[in-house]
């Protein structure tokens, strides 16, 4: 870690440090440039790019669908989530609905990413401070949710499942059963983690009255997600402007009180209890039928129709050579990730490709606060508060 000081007066030095951008704590390429008087941070400037791979121009240049793997390496720890604020951006600039059983598998789908995006953040932000036990406990469920989603679209990590007017394909047989025994056991070990962390003295003390931004405060940086709630703003886009059927579930808006490290830990962990509460209605309520829209020119025909039958094969053969021509317009859509409200907005002068894409990540958002949560705290207190944050640098470079 390179440093330099800089002397003020006979009696005062400022030491200026780099954390980041390969610290082990930063969670990604994240640079910080702190000024330490002793170990009191007078000032801290986050720098980024360092993971910036140009995706809005890449989304220009690429057809509407070859654009979805792309999504899956923005919050590389929720990809099926970024996949559906993807597709909804699309479909809304289309003008189209996907059936009902397909929307509930959307919500499914969200949902678990957002258990496993949570998953990870309760066991880094815990390594971060100190309890290495709670990493190993929550990676070993994010594990069994990865079974789950390589089940479901053959792959574990970048899943590339949601397709523009529905999924790729229905569940396989088995599946629910697999979703069910998780969430049969996974509470108890949810439980776990309470009682290893939110009342230990240790965690209590590296944690509460740090890192503290008010609700007013946050709303003026543009924060989003948990950490907005966890200063006491009960904003959630699956209430405000609900999609995919969110208004048929029923589940709480988790707030905080003091807009703390603490806080935004707490509203983490009773996230991941609505989420379950979400997928088990999904399950008693998943309706019969088709998952995806019938538009034969926007979406890919079933296989076996492209095997057997010529109007199902010169459909197939278009829309992967040629893509569909969207129409002229203007839209903007979002939705509520795991770290906040990811949102595309998309400009179309007709073609296959948009014209402008331009994606609001809620990691860019967040990370906007970092200076007013750090400025005057200790220098230990930096790990957490970043932690408590969760960015992921693949949705704030893109």
């Amino acid at each position: 870690m390179r440093y330099t000081t800089e002397k003020i007066d006979d009696e005062k030095e400022i030491l200026t440090i780099n954390m980041g951008p390969s610290h082990p704590s930063t969670h990604g390429v994240l640079r910080v440039v702190l000024q330490l008087d002793g170990e009191t941070i007078v000032k801290a400037t986050p720098y980024i790019g360092y993971l910036h791979r140009g995706m809005e121009k890449i989304a220009e240049n690429k057809t509407y669908h070859q654009f979805i793997p792309y999504t899956d390496r923005f919050d590389y720890l929720a990809p099926l989530s970024n996949n559906v604020g993807y597709a909804l951006a699309v479909e809304k600039l289309l003008g189209i609905d996907i059936p009902p059983r397909g929307q509930y598998l959307r919500v499914m789908i969200c949902e678990l990413s957002r258990i496993a995006a949570h998953l990870i953040f309760i066991g880094v932000m815990a390594a971060d401070v100190g309890a290495a036990t709670v990493f190993f406990l929550s990676f070993q469920q994010r594990e069994y949710l990865y079974d789950i989603f390589e089940k479901l679209s053959g792959a574990r990590f970048t899943n590339s499942y949601t397709r523009i007017g529905g999924v790729a394909r229905d569940i396989p047989d088995g599946w629910i059963e697999m979703v069910r025994r998780f969430l049969s056991t996974f509470p108890r070990e949810l439980d776990d983690y309470e009682r290893l962390l939110t009342r230990n003295r240790i965690w209590m003390e590296r944690t509460q009255n740090v890192g503290v931004i008010t609700g007013e405060e946050a709303k003026n940086y543009g924060l989003t997600g948990p950490n907005l709630r966890g200063s006491g703003i009960e904003w959630d886009i699956r209430k405000a402007f609900p999609y995919s059927g969110y208004e048929n579930f029923d589940f709480e808006i988790p707030a905080g009180t003091v807009g703390d490290c603490y806080d935004r830990y707490l509203v983490r962990m009773e996230e991941i209890r609505q989420s379950v509460r979400i997928v088990e209605q999904a399950i008693k309520n998943l309706p019969d039928g088709p998952v995806n829209a019938p538009e034969p020119k926007i979406f890919l025909p079933p296989k076996q129709g492209v095997l057997t039958k010529m109007e199902e094969l010169i459909h197939h053969f278009i829309l992967i050579t040629e893509s569909f021509d969207a129409p002229d317009g203007e839209i903007y859509s979002s939705i509520e990730a795991p770290k906040g409200e990811l949102g595309f907005y998309i400009i179309s002068t007709g073609g296959k490709s948009p014209y402008r894409l331009r994606i609001r990540s809620p990691s860019f958002n967040n990370l906007q606060a970092l200076p007013r949560m750090l400025e005057g705290r200790l220098y230990s207190d930096a790990v957490a508060t970043i932690a408590s944050l969760d960015p992921v640098l693949g949705e704030v470079d893109r």
